[in-house]
């Protein structure tokens, strides 16, 4: 596993406490919970009747062994006492139960990070859990990670930006479910019996998230041969600062889900839309840290000239080339503000070097997020179906659709007497190919895409681009 500690920095500088990690019950913890995780089905269950399961015995000797893991380990962590009893009750009730579907609704109400946000402070959390972007099914995981929470941010979360539930975190260690892509801790991902009235917290590890962004920007960088301003050059090289900017851009960006004129469910979490919805939903969000970025650069907040980078080039140069093209919303927005930026002059591919125009990108980018929105605030009169093909109809302005769109071909294409939902049906997988552009820079960037799995902070060595990489002019 990619278990890497920023460089250069002090883990123990902000909270004084002690390492979890260094104490000798948690590899005891960690090697118990990869014993278990094997056994388990998709929904978290053990069944001792499939070929190779443990005994019930084995099971049990190794759940106990994370049981006294815990409990050891505990006391470093007063704040977590509450949530680490719960803990050991769900995990002998799972125990008691013949290690059925487990039900970890106790603890999770137990776990309360979000409710004294104090910067480094460390938690130790064990749930049956999937990871987003990682591993799909319900398995024992644990994870200790460090609340980020500096002072300036703490203050504009109670002057500007309220979001209570919101928690910038990195990690300390962690288990197989996170040697992923995962960089997300919600509490919707949890196995338990019935889904709670209203979570109370919610955390993104900015310290992967840093981190890949610097290796695939970098990468990008030498490949198309950009010019970047020192400053931006000086962002690349620092871990800290770039984890500053991703708490600050997933803090706004996270608050922004629900503000603004919202047409759907903002989440669209019990909906069925095409995957366009989901994009431009998860782009306007990312287009309004960008804009409040600006605003909080002219403020003197240094932070905010750097958000406006992070929201660039991840969304220009990883996004898109990140995944698999099926129904890829997030790759469809970075696609989106590539093609924008480019119709607007503001990138410009000529010479087999891209150049950026970087005074005029900060106004280029928040028109974008203006077409967005008044799309939203258009679509509070429109019937869904109507506001689909609005959507589609904006996306497909800047973006060549595939020419086996029945989408693209109009309402008369589509069997209009079908409720909208069905009509998802009809939306090709990969409705907005990858541009040649983006096809060639896919080749080129895999690798270093590939090499980001379960990274926490620069390695000592960065992965060659490959073929065709040269310095920035």
């Amino acid at each position: 596993m990619t278990e890497i500690l920023v460089q250069g920095s002090d883990p123990t500088a902000t909270s004084g406490a002690p390492r979890v990690v260094d104490h000798p019950a948690w590899p005891a913890l960690k090697d118990a919970v990869e014993e278990i995780r094997p056994w388990q089905s998709k929904d978290g269950s053990v069944d001792f009747d499939a070929e190779g399961a443990p005994t019930r015995e084995s099971a049990e000797a190794a759940l106990e062994r994370v049981v006294a893991a815990v409990e050891q380990l505990s006391p470093l962590l007063p704040h977590d006492a509450a949530y680490h009893r719960a803990l050991v009750g769900d995990l002998r009730k799972w125990s008691d139960g013949a290690f059925g579907v487990p039900d970890f609704l106790d603890s999770l109400l137990a776990f309360q990070p979000a409710a004294h946000r104090a910067d480094g402070l460390q938690h130790l959390a064990v749930f049956p859990m999937y990871t987003q972007n990682g591993n799909p099914d319900r398995n024992l995981e644990a994870v200790v990670l460090r609340m980020v929470w500096p002072d300036w941010l703490a203050e504009l979360e109670r002057t500007r930006y309220d979001n209570p539930l919101f928690c910038g975190i990195t990690f300390e260690g962690f288990t197989s479910g996170y040697d992923t892509n995962s960089a997300v801790f919600f509490p919707e991902t949890i196995a338990v019996r019935e889904v709670p009235d209203r979570f109370s917290w919610g955390g993104i590890f900015c310290d992967r998230e840093a981190a890949r962004f610097r290796r695939v920007s970098t990468a990008a960088v030498d490949l198309l041969g950009i010019e970047l301003p020192e400053d931006v050059r000086d962002m690349l090289g620092d871990q800290e600062r770039c984890m500053q900017a991703f708490v600050l851009w997933d803090m706004i960006h996270d608050r922004t889900h629900s503000h603004g004129d919202l047409p759907f469910d903002p989440f669209m979490i019990k909906q069925r839309q095409p995957f366009w919805m989901y994009g431009l939903e998860e782009l306007r969000c990312d287009l309004n840290a960008f804009r409040e970025a600006v605003a909080l650069e002219a403020e003197g907040l240094p932070q905010g000239r750097d958000v406006q980078i992070a929201v660039l080039f991840d969304r220009l140069f990883r996004f898109p080339v990140t995944g698999s093209r099926v129904k890829n919303y997030d790759g469809l927005g970075g696609q989106l503000l590539f093609a924008y930026l480019h119709k607007h002059d503001v990138v410009r591919w000529t010479d087999n070097t891209l150049r950026i125009d970087w005074d005029r990108a900060p106004e280029v980018t928040k028109m974008l997020c203006t077409e967005i929105e008044d799309l939203y605030r258009s679509g509070i009169d429109r019937p869904k179906l109507v506001h689909w093909f609005a959507a589609y109809d904006l996306v497909s302005t800047y973006l060549a659709p595939h020419p086996g769109s029945r989408w693209n071909k109009g309402p008369d294409a589509l069997d209009l007497t079908q409720p909208p939902r069905k009509l998802v049906d009809d939306v090709l997988p990969d409705e907005f190919p990858l541009s040649m552009f983006y096809e060639a820079l896919a080749k080129k960037l895999k690798n270093v895409v590939a090499s980001t799995r379960g990274i926490t902070a620069r390695t000592p060595e960065q992965p060659e681009a490959g073929a065709g990489v040269r310095a920035a002019a």
